[in-house]
């Protein structure tokens, strides 16, 4: 983690490393597997962002900033892949999950009880997200599907 307010930590080595894995790599990834899944009639892509993008939190500017660059690529790729692809984006707040350095479990659990539901999103939760979109949303794309417990509320 890098304190938001610590722009000389946020190198730019680190701001293209944290743009290619979490923008570049996504889309590179759905270039390739386009022309198979437009021969598909039920094709959908679920990027993976952070309501980090629309807060402007997150770890650090530049993973905010790359979020908010999934978000916009999920819609523009819905206008251009469709009707044959949905594309959508599941953004999670924190999950308790132990991913992120420096972030603990009793930080989460605070965090929870600013929020309207006052718990901790859990991963099978952003996973059980991730399935109603592919299975149970099916008129919907260019969307983002929040799952924080209404921590941008």
């Amino acid at each position: 983690m890098i304190p938001h307010g610590d722009l000389e930590a946020l190198t730019d080595e680190l701001i293209d490393a944290i743009f290619v894995a979490n923008v570049r790599g996504p889309f590179a990834t759905i270039r390739a597997f386009a022309p198979l899944m437009q021969r598909s009639d039920a094709a959908v892509i679920i990027n993976i962002s952070s309501a980090a993008a629309m807060s402007g939190g997150g770890s650090n500017i530049a993973y905010g900033g790359s979020k908010a660059a999934i978000d916009t690529m999920t819609k523009s790729l819905a206008r251009v892949l469709g009707p044959n692809v949905r594309v959508l984006s599941v953004s999670p707040g924190a999950v308790d999950t132990g991913f992120v350095p420096g972030r603990t479990t009793e930080m989460v659990e605070r965090n929870a009880q600013r929020t309207p539901l006052k718990r901790v999103v859990q991963a099978d939760e952003v996973a059980q997200t991730v399935m109603a979109a592919v299975t149970l949303m099916t008129a919907t794309t260019g969307t983002v599907l929040l799952v924080e417990g209404g921590s941008l509320l």
